[in-house]
């Protein structure tokens, strides 16, 4: 059945600005790198990174890893913050990744890694909200927050599809598979897109990919719903928008017509049916990715950007049997056992096969990866045998678009618990995003009272590009 939803599971708790305004992003339009060398350059080396990337992956491990047991060990530390896990060699000298992530070791020529990203906040939904907007929360360590004012900036996925212009089958940014809940079961802030409105919300598509027998269920049409139904439908849709047009002339009603007339041309256009339905895969395929829930979800996310969608969120899913006192990875006990047997595997594969595969398919210069979360754990483990909430100092992963792979920026103190030198805020983080999508970060958008302010008041990570 057909289902487009605008709104998880559970926790605990130097192109010209007016240029870039103008065009709105470079694949938004289609204008090429060629296009670009014509046009004034930015300052710097930055210049040759603006707008490689034509799409990006997101992938967001909700609940927050342990930087210490993934991306930044600690093999000198006492055993209360080093923990079972053990540090690997990866394929770049010097470069040491935790002993679950043996794929992503493989790989590790092509990612970047960035040790001292912090947000300060120690609460899920509030650290989640400044790592999807980059914007912090107000006020910090607020559990179980909500959507509203103050804490309304637009998502990076929505302000990709604020700057979309032009006709496009698909959305310009989707969030898979699921959104992101709070232990109330009400929902994160930071996922939609706030003060631009709903015409700007990246699109979620519910969808269990790693069930047998799943078809891309999402697009597909009831048995007894033929397409000529389907194209009368469209005839009294567009009967219905004529009333509607005639009823608000400000246009909120027309944005709403646009969406249910995007909806009908998915259900019947082959290629977007095609690019939701993972039968099109080999099997062997399905299983470099692994037949978990994260991994089949990460492939559907990389045909959707080969079918042209420009951002894809991928949530970490939380199974029906994950336990309540440690879902996703907010490993509050027994996380050494969580990780070794949920988690890591999991993560590492889908990740490691997703950058891969881009770069087999040639595909990877042009396709930002980017892996992260709210936050990371606390150094040392509590007496349950898990790590709490920590937002000093965690760690995320970057690949393609412009990224420089086999390379660390910023590093953690001794114990894995605050910035030591070359710290990323939030801002950082989306800042590094928009320039390589092609929207400069100083690119304007417009509050409820039409008050202008640029997309990221951050700063370019170009250590690692």
């Amino acid at each position: 059945m057909f289902s487009i939803q605008a709104n998880g599971r559970r926790l605990c708790d130097r192109v010209d600005r007016r240029e870039v305004l103008r065009v709105g992003g470079l694949a938004c339009c289609g204008l090429s790198l060629t296009d670009l060398a014509a046009r004034p350059a930015r300052a710097g080396g930055l210049s040759t990174t603006f707008g490689r990337a034509k799409s990006c992956i997101v992938l967001f491990l909700m609940g927050g890893p342990p930087q210490h047991s993934t991306w930044d060990p600690k093999p000198k530390a006492i055993a209360e913050i080093r923990g079972q896990i053990a540090p690997i060699d990866t394929v770049v000298p010097g470069i040491q990744v935790g002993e679950l992530f043996p794929h992503s070791a493989q790989v590790m020529d092509r990612i970047a890694l960035l040790r001292a990203v912090s947000t300060g906040d120690n609460a899920h939904s509030s650290s989640g909200y400044a790592m999807l907007t980059g914007v912090p929360h107000v006020p910090l360590n607020a559990e179980n927050a909500n959507p509203g004012a103050p804490n309304d900036w637009p998502s990076v996925a929505a302000v990709v599809q604020h700057f979309h212009t032009g006709p496009q089958l698909l959305p310009a940014a989707i969030r898979l598979p699921h959104h992101i809940f709070n232990t109330d079961q009400s929902t994160w802030p930071g996922q939609d897109a706030g003060f631009l409105g709903k015409q700007s919300d990246p699109w979620l598509f519910r969808c269990e990919p790693a069930t047998p027998g799943w078809r891309g269920a999402s697009f597909a049409t009831n048995g007894d719903v033929p397409l000529a139904r389907l194209d009368h439908r469209r005839t009294l849709l567009e009967q219905l928008e004529e009333h509607l047009r005639a009823a608000d002339r400000g246009g909120r009603a027309g944005n709403y017509g646009a969406r249910q007339r995007q909806a009908l041309d998915l259900l019947t256009d082959s290629k977007a049916r095609q690019a939701a339905d993972l039968t099109g895969e080999s099997e062997s395929n399905r299983d470099r990715y692994g037949r978990t829930p994260f991994g089949q979800t990460v492939l559907l996310a990389r045909r959707f950007v080969e079918a042209g969608v420009r951002l894809v969120q991928v949530n970490w899913y939380r199974g029906s049997d994950e336990p309540s006192d440690n879902p996703c990875w907010d490993s509050h006990t027994d996380e050494t056992n969580r990780l070794r047997k949920v988690l890591a595997p999991a993560a590492d594969q889908a990740f490691a096969a997703l950058v891969a595969e881009l770069d087999e398919r040639g595909e990877l210069d042009e396709t930002l990866v980017v892996c992260l979360a709210e936050f990371g754990r606390t150094p040392r483990f509590n007496p349950r045998g898990g790590r709490d909430h920590w937002g000093p100092v965690f760690s995320i992963a970057a690949a393609g678009g412009g990224i420089q792979g086999g390379r660390v920026f910023g590093a953690s103190d001794r114990d894995g618990a605050y910035p030591a030198e070359g710290i990323v805020r939030p801002a950082d983080v989306t800042a590094t995003i928009f320039h390589l999508l092609g929207l400069a970060p100083e690119s304007e958008i417009h509050d409820t009272l039409g008050r202008p302010a640029p997309i990221s008041r951050g700063r370019v990570v170009e250590e690692i590009l």
